[in-house]
């Protein structure tokens, strides 16, 4: 989480997702490949040579799910979109909200942070109780990794038990964050004089009315923050959140569909003659967009304190 951390202070907050579906890629583009899971691979691989030669982002965010959805060629893709991502230099962050008990734990977590899919941070689901944490916390200590809990999710569905009132006060969502400081602390110890705990939230920017409060509950946590751009999470809460220790913001079809709403692009987009250098190209600028806006409301919001 150091190094993201880091990442995100020098090149800016944003996370790529690369929440890729096969979709996403319109068939003029698609159809010069053996198969829509390579079409996919081919373009996260141009997305992410992109930003690397003009470090307009601090991380990338794979959500497993998409890959799976693709059968045994799709997880295929998963593991090299990964390698490609930390062979770029990037931090890479797999999206796999894995949440389970004892030996259960373990292995997911061996799953996730060996082997085929090596990745640097999960995400990770507290809700069947706090020792599903520990195999996770295991491995950050031991190996250096790093791991994002739900706290408080983009989605509407987090009224459901996030935000639910416990009889002693408080929500549901203060358990976990209380869970997080205590990590936090107990990590400390393993990692003297690092800034940034390898434990982190997950916090979304739809949600004005608490950005500030939690931000302020949790300074010495790293935050990654979904919801930025198709969601409609606004910029100026990405701000606030980016507060303190900081955070990455993520945006995925934002990004990945960028050249659907790209002016430059509504000829061969009707023509269906789009390129997959067409949609990266149109991908990277927003991205560069992204940047600029993200870094400018996170200055903002830090002259305001």
């Amino acid at each position: 989480m150091q190094k993201l951390q880091e990442a995100a202070q020098k090149n800016g907050p944003l996370c790529v997702g690369l929440d890729t579906d096969p979709s996403y890629i319109p068939q003029s583009a698609a159809q010069k490949f053996a198969s829509p899971a390579q079409a996919v691979l081919a373009y996260n691989k141009a997305i992410i040579e992109r930003v690397q030669k003009e470090k307009c982002a601090s991380c990338f965010k794979i959500q497993a799910a998409y890959y799976e959805a693709m059968g045994l060629e799709g997880m295929e893709v998963y593991a090299k979109t990964l390698r490609a991502v930390r062979d770029a230099g990037f931090v890479a962050i797999s999206d796999v909200k894995r949440g389970d008990i004892a030996a259960s734990a373990s292995a997911y977590a061996r799953a996730h942070f060996e082997g085929d899919f090596e990745t640097d941070i999960i995400t990770v689901n507290p809700y069947m109780g706090f020792e599903t944490l520990e195999p996770f916390a295991e491995y950050c200590a031991q190996k250096g990794k790093g791991f994002f809990v739900l706290l408080r999710t983009s989605n509407p569905g987090a009224a459901d038990i996030e935000q639910q009132e416990l009889k002693q006060g408080g929500l549901v969502l203060d358990c976990v964050g209380k869970e997080l400081n205590r990590i936090k602390d107990k990590m400390a110890a393993a990692f003297p004089g690092q800034t940034c705990s390898p434990v982190g939230a997950v916090v979304g920017c739809t949600h004005q009315e608490d950005a500030a409060q939690i931000r302020a509950a949790y300074p010495e946590i790293f935050f990654l923050i979904p919801g930025y751009g198709a969601q409609g999470g606004a910029a100026d809460i990405c701000g606030t959140l980016l507060q303190k220790a900081g955070g990455a913001v993520n945006s995925s079809r934002g990004i990945l569909c960028a050249y659907k709403k790209d002016a430059s692009l509504q000829e061969k987009l009707a023509a269906q003659t789009l390129t997959l250098d067409d949609i990266a190209d149109s991908a990277l600028r927003a991205c560069l967009a992204a940047k600029v806006e993200l870094t400018n409301f996170q200055q903002n919001a830090g002259g305001q304190r």
